[in-house]
Parts: C-alpha cells; sequence; structure tokens
C-alpha cells in the first residue's frame, strides 16, 4: 500500500460513514502525488495526516419556534478546517442533506479552494439541516437568530467568517448578522460577507461565483483554441450560481438551451431568456416549469437527467455528485469539449477519472467556483478600509483574480507533466501554499 493510500484508509477510518469526505479526500490526495516526490519535506512533516483533521469540528442543537408555536429542533454545524493561510473563511448551507460529513468535505475543499485565490483566507463551512423551502419570513428569521446565538462565540473577522451557500441568500445573512450584532454589541461588518448593500455589502457580490466560473472557462477554451461564441450550454440547478452563470454564457456569446431545478429541467432550443429565468426563481421564486407559460415552445422533462442534452459545455451548478459514470459517457458521446464545475464536487472521482482520460476539458470546482469566496475577501476588504467599490471594480478584479487561478493551475499542471489536467493543477496549486505555511509555523 502506498503512503497516499495509508492517508486515505486512514481518513476513512477516522471517519465512517462519511462518503462524501472519502472522496474529496481520494480525489485531491491521489492528483499531488508528484508533488510529494519531488519534496520529502511533506512527507517527514506529516502535512497529509494533518490536512485529513479538521482544527476545530463544532456541533450544536438549534431549537425555534414555528408560527404554529411548536417547538423545533434542528443540528447546527461550523467545520473549522485550516487557518494556516489566514482566519477560517466559508458558507452556510442551510439543506435537509447537511450533516457532519457534508460540511467535512465542504470545508476540506474550501481550504485548498480560498489558497488558490491567493488571499489570506482559511478554510471552513458550516450549515444546519434545516430546510428554508416552504417556511414563512418569520419562521427562517427566527432559525437564523437562533442558530447565531449557538454560532456567535466561535466566528469573528479575525477568527472565522461566514458567507451564504444553498440555502443561504442575502435575507438570511441579514437575520444572522442582525443576531451577531445584537449578541456581540458591536458592528463588525467584516464578520459575515454577502451582506445587503446598505449594512457593508460589496457590489457583484451575488454575480460573482457565477461570472468568476464563466470567466475561469473562458480563459480554459480559450488556452485550447476554442472561444464561447455560438457554444450549446446545458447547466443543471437554478440557483444563484447557475443564474449568474447563464447569464456571463450569454454575454461572452453562447447560448444556454437548458437550465434544471429538483423537479425537472427546461429545454429551450432557440436560448433560455436571462431575465425570465431570473423573474421566476430569484423574485419569484418557483418551479423552473412556470419557464413555459412565457416560451410555450420550451419543453419542461421530469426526473431525467439534464446531461442528455447534447451541448459542447456542461456547467453542473446544482449539488455535490450531479455528474456520475453515466452521465459523463452521454457527454462525451454527444460531443461535449468542457466542463465547468459551479457546485461543490458535482463530479464523482469515476466519471472525472473518464471525462480527463476522453480529453474533455474540466475545470475544477476548487477553482473554478472560488469566484464567491474570492469577491467575498473583497468585500472583507472594503469593510475594513469603510470603503465601497463600484461593480466594475470588483468585477475587474474577480476577473484577474479567476484567470490567475487559471495560470496557476495550468502552470502547476504542466510543470508536473500533466498538460491539460486541472484538477490535477489546481490541487497541486492549493496544497503547496497551505503545506508551505503549516510547514513554516513547525508542529502545530
Amino acid at each position: 500500500m502506498t503512503y497516499i493510500q495509508q492517508i486515505i484508509e486512514e481518513a476513512k477510518f477516522k471517519n465512517p460513514n462519511e462518503p462524501e469526505f472519502h472522496q474529496a479526500v481520494e480525489e485531491i490526495l491521489t492528483s499531488i502525488e508528484p508533488v510529494l516526490q519531488n519534496n520529502q519535506m511533506y512527507i517527514k512533516s506529516k502535512v497529509l495526516e494533518r490536512l485529513i483533521e479538521p482544527e476545530r469540528q463544532i456541533m450544536f442543537r438549534v431549537t425555534w419556534l414555528d408560527d404554529n408555536g411548536e417547538l423545533q429542533i434542528n443540528r447546527g454545524f461550523r467545520v473549522q478546517h485550516s487557518s494556516a493561510i489566514g482566519p477560517f473563511k466559508g458558507g452556510l448551507r442551510f439543506h435537509p442533506s447537511v450533516n457532519l460529513g457534508i460540511i467535512k468535505f465542504l470545508a476540506f475543499e474550501q481550504t485548498f479552494k480560498n489558497s488558490l485565490t491567493g488571499l489570506s483566507i482559511g478554510g471552513a463551512k458550516g450549515g444546519a439541516d434545516f430546510n428554508p423551502k416552504g417556511k414563512s419570513d418569520m419562521e427562517i428569521m427566527k432559525f437564523c437568530q437562533s442558530f447565531m446565538t449557538e454560532l456567535y462565540r466561535h466566528i469573528g473577522q479575525f477568527i472565522d467568517i461566514p458567507a451564504g451557500d444553498m440555502g443561504v441568500g442575502e435575507r438570511e445573512i441579514g437575520y444572522l448578522y442582525g443576531q451577531y450584532k445584537r449578541i456581540s454589541n458591536s458592528f463588525e461588518a467584516g464578520t459575515l460577507t454577502g451582506k445587503g448593500l446598505s449594512y457593508g455589502g460589496s457590489l457583484a457580490r451575488k454575480e460573482a461565483t457565477g461570472f468568476g466560473l464563466l470567466y475561469f472557462v473562458n480563459e480554459m477554451i480559450k488556452y485550447h483554441g476554442h472561444s464561447m461564441e455560438g457554444k450549446r450550454v446545458v447547466i443543471s440547478g437554478s440557483g444563484n450560481v447557475a443564474l449568474y452563470s447563464c447569464k456571463k454564457a450569454i454575454e461572452l456569446g453562447a447560448k444556454v438551451i437548458a437550465m434544471s431545478d429538483s423537479n425537472g429541467y427546461i429545454y429551450d432550443e432557440n436560448g433560455i431568456d436571462f431575465n425570465t429565468i431570473h423573474t421566476i426563481k430569484e423574485i419569484q421564486r418557483k418551479r423552473i416549469s412556470e419557464y413555459l407559460n412565457y416560451f410555450p415552445k420550451a419543453v419542461y422533462v421530469e426526473d431525467k437527467s439534464i446531461w442528455n442534452i447534447k451541448c459542447d459545455i456542461a456547467l453542473p451548478c446544482a449539488m455535490q455528485n450531479d455528474i456520475d459514470l453515466a452521465d459523463a459517457q452521454a457527454l462525451i458521446d454527444n460531443g461535449c469539449i468542457a466542463v465547468g464545475e459551479g457546485a461543490n464536487m458535482p463530479t464523482t472521482n469515476e466519471a472525472i477519472k473518464l471525462l480527463l482520460s476522453n480529453k474533455i476539458l474540466l475545470a475544477p470546482a476548487k477553482a473554478a467556483n472560488a469566484g464567491g469566496v474570492a469577491t467575498s475577501a473583497l468585500e472583507m476588504a472594503q469593510n475594513s478600509a469603510r470603503l465601497s467599490w463600484s461593480f466594475e471594480f470588483v468585477d475587474n478584479k474577480l476577473k484577474d483574480i479567476m484567470a490567475n487561478i487559471f495560470n496557476e493551475s495550468k502552470q502547476a499542471a504542466e510543470k508536473n507533466g500533466l498538460y491539460g489536467n486541472y484538477v490535477a493543477g489546481a490541487n497541486i496549486a492549493g496544497f503547496t501554499r497551505v503545506a508551505n505555511a503549516m510547514i513554516a509555523y513547525g508542529a502545530v
């Protein structure tokens, strides 16, 4: 058994029944083997053994009253994985699927994603098994206040800076920050990001993950002789990342032909109209099938894989493990040239291997969807300076950061003889910065 395989087996043994965390550890560790071979100091200093252990794992009970006056109980989490290069930073996810293993995998991925931005932010993630869907504003406010009453003692602008994620948007961040402000008796705007513009938020933050995904994908396909112009794009999901990926893809000259939600997908051969889908999903908060009321010639399909649609570029922006082996084969058979991961770990390890072996360009999540956390760090900078930058200023900084992430991933891959493998390149580049900091600190 190899050294890396021993570490992977150790992670599985110490963290049973956490398949998402096992998957993330395996995907990253197997791709950084060339770096370990060339630098024995990483092995001698036991960097990998330390990296698979989060610095801190926090679980807590969240109790709140629903509109009927009935007591509800949920479970809250915060995994502070690594502060090697800066304070912990990562989103909060409210979704029924949330458990410790999922939060741990997200925090592990976040560590390397944040490293790739080049900014001084460590990796963390948190959330709760609370489902905001179907809840009133009052119920969501009560839950957020109860959640923050437990979380506040573990966060701060120099300790841990949460942000939004699935199920946590500007509304939820407002309720969370209001409770933090009340309990802490201070206005520490830099303690949470994704805030409203009136109390310290940043322009372009809402768009950042989706825009950043397209900036990375555009750089990647351009390097390999392609253009976004006229490309047929399929996007899974219709949340924040998916919506603004759609907008930027259209702006870059592509045609988005399909998007989905948890019930099914819409297919519009003429190209999805962004303003309509934005109204349905972000303003009205309705199901994606409503699109047919505006464009009756479009097609709505329930409970079928969106990846069977022929496309040039696939953008999984929904959930982890969205693309499995069969989906990857369908994309290959239909002539797809590139996959850009907007969600966290949306492609299974087996599917990744199949895509790479068939020369499909793959923009990995930890690099391609780093635009959100990069802009969160820019929000923190604005809060510290008591300044507010223009949309264009933030967007240009985001574009530069994503171009730098692509170049670092490309250079790391090519330096290790892995031309075109941006999964390995991103892992190597992200790992190296964190590992070097850990070694510099000594045995801590």
